[in-house]
């Protein structure tokens, strides 16, 4: 599969300017293997952009966001994630500000209205796949927006692609996806190892994960500017680490994505992969993180030894790399993950306690 995410820094209510932004990274590129290659010529099959990417995101009420809401599928944002889809032919995934407007329960009442932080996925042809809201919300978005429901995260993506033979290879990618704050403890109030996001992932079988981020940092502006195409590895680790349950529990999909991009049982090596769309920049005294990344984390069982029999086996886990950008970097983050991954970590192996 060929992922791509986008990396920039949005400006709080421009959405013009931040259309026009997009448009020219997409079109200007990244460098890959030391040439420079605009989006068309990497020929994504999915495209990830972050939390709210075409309007900012630190909105400080529901007075400040009003202006820009839009309903599911039929705002500027769907409007150009559409235009991007058809034309790259592949899936994008753009994070928006969604209204949501219901008839009242009686004649006589009122609309009502709904709010929500959500993320539209359309397809190669434009059409909607996916509408997911946020479910955990971070203090920006309480100011204005309703909690979504987890369930709704989760869809069987269809990716096609055609064959040496000439036929058309069909392959269904059971995807979770989740919006920043998701894969956090709920409200800072859940204990830091329910691991909410990270178990629903395991549950639910999925191959891919996708998050479009807008993950702050503490970091000052002078030790962001001194780390420049360089990721926040504090950021990065502690991303990691909200998939624990990924390195502790067996994965329980049985069908991978193979080195041709298409599925292969996973009777020994299982993996799961994860985007990281996070954006970069700052709003006011807001600094986001950026290291957009993507990834993949791998479980092998270690070969059975005497007095093994029976018990469930500790795995040999890697952390494949394909691409990470720096905090300050705005441009493409790619991997093809049919390629081998620029960097690989290793785990030490799992107690078993």
């Amino acid at each position: 599969m060929r992922i791509a995410t986008l990396q920039f820094a949005p400006r709080v209510g421009d959405v013009d300017g931040n259309i026009k932004r997009a448009n020219e990274l997409l079109n200007g590129g990244n460098v890959v293997g030391g040439a420079q290659a605009g989006i068309e010529s990497l020929k994504p099959d999915l495209l990830v952009l972050p939390e709210l990417a075409l309007t900012g995101y630190n909105f400080p009420s529901l007075e400040a966001i009003r202006p820009f809401l839009e309903p599911a599928g039929k705002g500027v944002s769907a409007a150009w994630a559409r235009e991007t889809a058809t034309r790259l032919r592949c899936k994008v995934c753009v994070g928006y500000p969604e209204i949501e407007i219901a008839a009242g329960e009686e004649c006589s009442a009122q609309p009502q209205e709904k709010y929500y932080n959500s993320l539209l996925v359309v397809d190669e042809e434009g059409e909607v796949l996916l509408n997911y809201r946020k479910t955990f919300l971070y203090f920006t978005d309480e100011t204005w927006a309703s909690e979504g429901t987890a369930e709704r995260g989760f869809h069987e993506l269809v990716f096609n692609s055609g064959s040496s033979g000439g036929d058309v290879l069909t392959s269904r990618v059971a995807t979770s996806f989740g919006i920043c704050m998701d894969i956090n403890p709920y409200k800072f109030e859940a204990p830091f190892t329910a691991w909410e996001f990270a178990n629903r992932v395991i549950d639910s079988k999925s191959q891919l994960v996708i998050l479009s981020m807008a993950w702050t940092t503490f970091m000052s502006r002078e030790d962001l500017d001194a780390l420049a195409d360089k990721p926040d590895l504090d950021t990065f680790n502690y991303w990691i680490q909200r998939f624990w349950p990924l390195v502790r529990q067996k994965m329980r999909h049985d069908l991978d994505l193979g080195s041709d991009g298409h599925e292969t049982e996973c009777a020994t090596e299982k993996k799961i992969i994860i985007v990281f769309g996070n954006r970069c920049g700052e709003e006011g005294s807001t600094r986001y993180a950026g290291t957009s990344a993507i990834i993949a984390i791998t479980q092998r069982p270690w070969l059975v030894r005497e007095g093994d029999a029976g018990e469930e086996l500790p795995f040999d886990v890697k952390i494949l790399c394909w691409d990470i950008l720096g905090a300050t970097t705005e441009g493409i983050c790619f991997a093809d993950t049919t390629a081998d991954p620029k960097t690989v970590f290793g785990l030490v192996k799992a107690s078993r306690t």
